[in-house]
């Protein structure tokens, strides 16, 4: 068995928000020489044309991403009605225009209600998702034809901003709080779907991932300035979960991978940390027993 890997940052999660004409990746790669380590990752991918809130983890800090960022998403974007793309973006080619200019406010501001709460979304064909070990926006982007299943997504806001008209279309400025998997792109294309005039996203930034916000977010680190604000792990646990801290016995269990029983009041996610106030574990009550979502050694 090899040497254990010496972690050269600290533990925690910074909050970037990631300017337009960027990957996810790129900022990745930023931040590892910000930070001097190559242990770090995103949650909740942005397209490049996408700013806003983008969190990463730093070291063991990644273990958690997953958990963080997996409920509700805010976005304030603008949808471009009477034009459809191949990407339904604006990075996208044009693939139909259709005269706009006839819709009223309030059609649109029906339509957008209609999309209000559980509903069955295709992804975009352009999105991350893989499709027989390939992610779809290659295939796409190849000129390969072929459709994404439907999914489950929740919208719990679609509201009309303001509506610009510019001739034959109009600019519908939008804000949305959905859960996390739902593409923003398809919204905007299936917005202009049920308005007969097709429709393409030509803004987006998210503003919220969980309970990361826009006040949270610091600009990309420069090269060779000086390392980003980090929230460190215990804090970043204090903060989204309800904490329990163990007995010295209880901790070395847990990070052995141990069972150990938990009081049945626990409800929910739960960070465990020692006496020292280290984190031990990311865990939720099963049946009286705590089952470890990820667990950090001493």
């Amino acid at each position: 068995m090899g040497k254990p890997r010496v972690r050269t940052a600290p533990d925690g999660i910074v909050v970037i928000d990631k300017p337009a004409g960027m990957t996810s990746h790129d900022v990745v790669a930023r931040l590892r020489r910000a930070c001097g380590t190559r242990a770090v990752g995103h949650a909740g991918t942005l397209d490049p044309m996408a700013t806003g809130v983008l969190v990463l983890g730093v070291e063991r800090a990644t273990k958690l991403l997953g958990h963080l960022t997996a409920s509700t998403k805010r976005y304030e974007a603008t949808i471009r009605l009477g034009i459809a793309t191949n990407t339904e973006d604006a990075e996208g080619e044009i693939t139909g225009i259709t005269p706009a200019g006839h819709i009223p406010d309030q059609a649109i501001r029906e339509a957008a209600q209609g999309f209000l709460g559980d509903i069955m979304q295709v992804p975009s064909s352009v999105s991350a998702i893989k499709v027989y070990g390939v992610r779809s926006y290659t295939r796409a982007r190849a000129g390969e034809q072929f459709e994404l299943p439907a999914r489950p997504v929740t919208i719990r806001d679609f509201t009309i901003i303001e509506l610009q008209r510019h001739d034959d279309v109009i600019d519908v400025a939008v804000s949305v709080t959905c859960s996390a998997g739902t593409y923003i792109r398809a919204l905007a294309r299936d917005l202009g779907a049920a308005l007969g005039v097709g429709a393409h996203l030509i803004a987006l930034r998210r503003t919220a991932a969980g309970r990361f916000t826009l006040a949270d977010a610091q600009l990309l680190p420069v090269p060779d300035a000086d390392a980003p604000v980090m929230i460190p792990l215990r804090d970043v646990l204090a903060r989204e979960y309800s904490v329990v801290q163990l007995d010295a016995e209880e901790a070395a269990l847990v990070r052995h991978g141990m069972r150990i029983r938990c009081d049945h009041s626990a409800v929910g996610l739960t960070g465990l940390l020692d006496l020292d106030g280290s984190v031990v574990a990311l865990a939720e009550a099963v049946h009286g027993h705590w089952h470890y979502l990820a667990v950090f050694s001493s």
